[in-house]
This record gives structure tokens, C-alpha cells and sequence, in this order.
């Protein structure tokens, strides 16, 4: 078995950017009211989806009400990339949290803004900064990986 890589697990690319649309609503409440509370929980779901990506709250939500209205997708995207992004959305929600329960609304409206900027990018454009952070640093590190894959025809 020497050599053998296991083949990386894939997911809908289509459920990562409807998450990014929901972060991206939850973020400008959070910048409009300063609810540490509310980017807390945000922080929640970027750590769950972390874990496991399928099973976030918002992936759950994209798998039971969405995807069934959907054709079949055409690409599928590697897990890793998305995993490495909520891990970047969840450090940025922490470190705001923290800003907005320390007093320091700077610090808050900044890790929130900084937040809210890559999942709106996501969202509007498909573009997941964390994502291709992710591949970059594969890359340099002579790993490779596909940002995504085709589903093969039925």
C-alpha cells in the first residue's frame, strides 16, 4: 500500500456558497448591532462546519432544502479547502467576539468586516478566500490539489 494516497472527500460547491450568503447576513446584523452574542454563535457554526463541512448547520439546511430543487452539480470540490476556510471564518469571529465583549469595537468591527468581506465574496462572486489560501499553500508545499473535480456523465 506504499504510495497509496486515499482519495480526498468531495461536496457540492454550490453548498459552501449558499453557507457564504447566509454568513454573509448573519455578519452585517452582527456589523449593524455589535452583538458579540450573535458572532458567537456564527463562531459555532463555522467550528461545526469545520468538523465536518456535510453536516454544518447551513449545509444541513442547503442538503434539505435546496439541493433537492437542483439539478445534480457538474463539479464537486474537495472538503480540505472548505474545512481550512471555516477554520480562517471562525478566527475572525472569535477574535471579533472577543472585540465586541472587551469594549474594544475596533477590534470587532474589524475581524467582523474582515469576516464579512470574504463570505460576501463567496457568495456574490464564488470566490472563497480561505479556499484558495488553502490550494496556495498546497502548492507551495509541492501538494497539489484540484480545486474541483468533474462528475463523471451518468
Amino acid at each position: 500500500m506504499t504510495g497509496v494516497r486515499p482519495r480526498p472527500m468531495l461536496l457540492d460547491p454550490r453548498g459552501p456558497r449558499f453557507a457564504a450568503v447566509l454568513t454573509t447576513v448573519v455578519l452585517a446584523i452582527v456589523l449593524v448591532t455589535g452583538s458579540g452574542l450573535l458572532l458567537l454563535a456564527q463562531a459555532v457554526v463555522f467550528a461545526l462546519t469545520a468538523l465536518n463541512p456535510r453536516v454544518g448547520p447551513y449545509g444541513l439546511l442547503f442538503r434539505a432544502l435546496v439541493a433537492p430543487r437542483l439539478d445534480p452539480p457538474a463539479e464537486l470540490e474537495p472538503v480540505a479547502p472548505v474545512r481550512f476556510a471555516q477554520v480562517v471564518g471562525l478566527v475572525f469571529s472569535v477574535a471579533g467576539a472577543a472585540g465586541w465583549f472587551a469594549g474594544l469595537p475596533a477590534l470587532g468591527l474589524t475581524a467582523t468586516g474582515a469576516a464579512l468581506a470574504a463570505a460576501f465574496g463567496n457568495a456574490a462572486f464564488g470566490l472563497c478566500l480561505g479556499c484558495e489560501a488553502y490550494l496556495t499553500i498546497r502548492r507551495l508545499a509541492g501538494r497539489p490539489l484540484a480545486a474541483r473535480v468533474a462528475v463523471p456523465p451518468r
